[in-house]
């Protein structure tokens, strides 16, 4: 009796523990039902696959977040290296800009300072060949002058040996020859001075020239940067800009797809601990449903009892000590989802706080980023002014070795001019000595004047005025000579105002660009003050800053103390893996994988195989489609003697989504009109169509089948479109006739049909059926004659 009674107080406490771990399991799964279904896809399996299905599901979410991961990771990279090919093209581009605009400027100064006109670039040309073609027009005015001046000496020694015209051997007299000569003499003297203006004409036209010849290569580099290498740069670019374009969206759409597997699989991970929780339930549930069934199955063998009073209190003493512990085990829980609802808000504060340093920092990033490529661009602009002071230092040594060629030629001309100068000075004071002596002889000759010495006198003066004109001559190359000098003094003083000049040039660009730099320094350190604040806001941030770290330093301990909890509970799970239930579970997991991956791999092998098989037996379908109605068209353009349809063909149109289930039907072709026959034609064109569809199925499926049966083929035809039949079969006769195994059987009553295509040609004889008096029918073989 005593036995009993503990049995039955056992039994009530494990039913009571019992129905308490299947509300408890039953309330999990009634909280996660829709989750559970969401995630398998609206099933809901039995508890004891319920985890099984879960993990799996998991663990294929895992390996397609993976796959997603890597693959997303793979197009950032080529993002990256797009993006980074795309600025090194840019920097290319600007690079090439300013190279051209760089060149650009040098030919336009250059041609300003050598026209003292602002023209463009494109015209370099253009005032290139007028330089070259003055510089030849120049060379050849020299030269005619230079061959003009070479006559003047040959001619006076011509006219003074022969005492005639040296142009048209006319005679001289004595007066004409002086005078000749003496307008020599004049000629040659004006064209030296002439002689002298062309040569420096000339050779100022020449120098131009090679000045503007050597900015050539300068121009060609220009137009080189302009048509080709900048829009081939920028083709690059549009290339690579659109390539980025396409991959940009596409690591976009492998974005979208990872977020939506990331939120699947997060789902999924929510469910696993309870999942398991219910999973364990289940594991107790079925151990006490065990314990349950042989207690009571004990009690019945034994006999039910009655119970006692003192059962009874036992009973209910037991109950209220179970209800008190499940009510402080409900409390422990309760304050333990407190506990963790705490640390789920703090740790979203800190999620908050670490995303908006990240913002931060990527800010500073970025700042730092643009001061990065504000320094390239300053060090590119640098390049370019040591470029441009480059191209001035070319551009100025040219003027220095003018400047000393100048130099040295007013040098050479002014003792040139002082040693004529003293020659003429020279010369006057000898003519000044003939002036006197002449005088002395004029004196004498107003002596002999009495004696009658006149033609003596005479000849005297004209020497006289032929010396005084002499003499005009070398005042006047004395006049010429120091306007020469005063030219060559007024060119050195404009050669010293062009080179102080270039030096304030010089002198002003670079103070300008040091002025521009310091404004720039000077704007970015108070931004970077702006940006900073004062020291009341560097010390509310160190205080923020402190608070933050007593904060982490206290959640830090609230972590090590979960790390502790969790550490815990690693280790009683550990102690039920080495439960029974979960032995060799490594191999049964293996296992189960194993089949279900070799399911998978079946599965695709199958599926490609059926789209394999699909594609081929369209393509077939679409082959054999075509040749059929090639046939049908030109067996009806044969045979067809109407004129109302120019050719039939037979259209297919797929049922569903299959690509395996045709419905066919016939058309018929009218010029551009595209009719359906049902219901549009006659009897006759009907059969035509039958005979003729049948006709180009058999020459398209029946190669290597030589039988073609046709039963009254002439049915609800015309006589014209008969014959065509008939002429039509015997094309087909004549095409198989090679064939060992071709047999044609047609069965009519129209013996006309039958003599047209019963030609000897084609066979020795046909078949007559009649039939007697007796209703019997009599085949009789009959010859066939021409």
């Amino acid at each position: 009796m005593a036995g009993d009674s503990e049995d039955r107080v056992k039994l009530s406490l494990k039913k009571a523990e019992l129905e308490n771990h299947k509300k408890k399991h039953r309330k999990i799964l009634d909280e996660y039902k829709e989750r559970i279904r969401a995630v398998l896809k609206g099933r809901l399996p039995p508890d004891k696959d319920l985890k099984k299905e879960i993990t799996q599901a998991l663990r294929s979410l895992t390996m397609e977040y993976d796959d997603l991961n890597s693959k997303s990771r793979e197009a950032e990279k080529e993002v990256h290296m797009l993006q980074m090919r795309i600025e090194e093209v840019n920097n290319n581009l600007s690079k090439l800009h300013k190279d051209m605009d760089s060149r650009k400027r040098f030919i336009e100064s250059k041609l300003q300072s050598l026209d003292k006109q602002t023209p463009s670039i494109d015209f370099y040309i253009k005032v290139l060949e007028s330089a070259k073609e003055k510089r030849d027009v120049q060379k050849s005015k020299y030269n005619i002058a230079d061959g003009m001046r070479q006559m003047f000496d040959p001619f006076e020694r011509v006219a003074r040996a022969h005492h005639v015209c040296p142009c048209c051997e006319r005679p001289f007299s004595a007066e004409e020859e002086d005078d000749f000569v003496k307008k020599q003499r004049v000629k040659a003297a004006s064209s030296a001075e002439h002689m002298k203006v062309l040569a420096a004409e000339s050779s100022n036209a020449d120098s131009y020239f090679q000045q503007l010849d050597k900015l050539r290569t300068v121009y060609e580099d220009h137009v080189k940067i302009c048509k080709e290498n900048i829009p081939l740069a920028e083709k690059n670019l549009a290339d690579l800009t659109e390539d980025l374009e396409q991959k940009s969206q596409a690591l976009d759409d492998v974005l979208g797809v990872l977020a939506q597997i990331k939120a699947d699989k997060d789902s999924v991970e929510a469910l696993i601990q309870p999942i398991d929780m219910a999973d364990r339930l289940f594991q107790e549930i079925q151990t006490w449903q065990k314990q349950v069934d042989d207690l009571e199955y004990k009690l019945d063998f034994r006999g039910q009892g009655v119970k006692s009073m003192e059962e009874v209190q036992s009973e209910l003493t037991t109950l209220q000590s179970t209800k008190d512990t499940l009510h402080n085990h409900l409390e422990k829980l309760r304050d333990e989802q407190r506990y963790m609802e705490n640390d789920l808000s703090n740790i979203q504060i800190r999620w908050h706080s670490l995303r908006e340093e990240k913002v931060r920092a990527a800010n500073m990033l970025q700042d730092v980023k643009k001061a990065e490529e504000e320094l390239d661009r300053l060090a590119e602009e640098k390049s370019q002014l040591e470029l441009d002071e480059k191209h001035l230092a070319e551009a100025l040594s040219p003027l220095f070795k003018e400047k000393d060629k100048l130099l040295s030629d007013y040098n050479d001309l002014k003792v040139k001019l002082n040693r004529e100068f003293e020659e003429q000075s020279e010369l006057r004071r000898s003519y000044q000595q003939e002036v006197d002596s002449l005088t002395k002889v004029t004196y004498k000759i107003k002596e002999y004047y009495d004696l009658k010495k006149g033609e003596r006198l005479q000849e005297l003066r004209e020497k006289q005025s032929l010396s005084e004109s002499q003499l005009q001559s070398c005042e006047t190359r004395k006049q010429e000579i120091l306007g020469e000098l005063n030219k060559s003094k007024d060119l050195m003083r404009n050669q010293d105002q062009l080179k102080r000049n270039i030096e304030d040039n010089l002198n002003y660009r670079k103070t300008k660009a040091e002025v521009d730099e310091l404004t720039r320094e000077i704007e970015s350190l108070e931004e970077r003050k702006l940006k900073i604040g004062g020291v009341s806001t560097i010390e509310s941030e160190l205080v923020k800053l402190s608070q933050e770290r007593e904060r982490l330093l206290s959640e830090l301990n609230r972590c090590q103390g979960t790390m502790s909890v969790y550490q815990s509970n690693i280790s009683k799970h550990k102690i039920d893996l080495n439960q029974t239930q979960y032995k060799d579970i490594d191999k049964r997991y293996f296992d189960q994988l194993i089949q279900l991956k070799t399911t998978e791999m079946a599965n695709k092998d199958l599926d490609r195989y059926s789209k394999a098989l699909d594609k081929a037996l369209l393509r077939f379908h679409t082959m054999k489609m075509e040749e059929i109605n090639k046939i049908i068209r030109e067996l009806w353009q044969q045979t067809y003697r109407g004129q109302d349809i120019d050719y039939i063909s037979i259209q297919s149109d797929s049922e569903g989504s299959g690509t395996r289930s045709y419905s066919y039907r016939v058309v018929m072709q009218t010029g551009d009109a595209e009719l359906e026959m049902r219901g549009r034609c006659s009897a006759g064109q009907k059969v035509l169509a039958s005979l003729i569809i049948r006709l180009a199925l058999a020459e398209t499926f029946c190669l290597n089948c030589g039988i073609l049966a046709l039963d009254e083929p002439t049915t609800n035809l015309d006589a014209p479109n008969s014959e065509s039949l008939a002429a039509a079969l015997l094309r087909i006769m004549e095409d198989r006739k090679g064939q060992e195994n071709f047999q044609l059987i047609v069965i009519t009553h129209d013996e006309r049909f039958a003599q047209l295509i019963g030609q000897r040609q084609h066979a020795e004889k046909y078949y007559r059926v009649t039939k007697d008096d007796h209703q019997h029918s009599i085949i009789q073989a009959q010859e066939i004659f021409d």
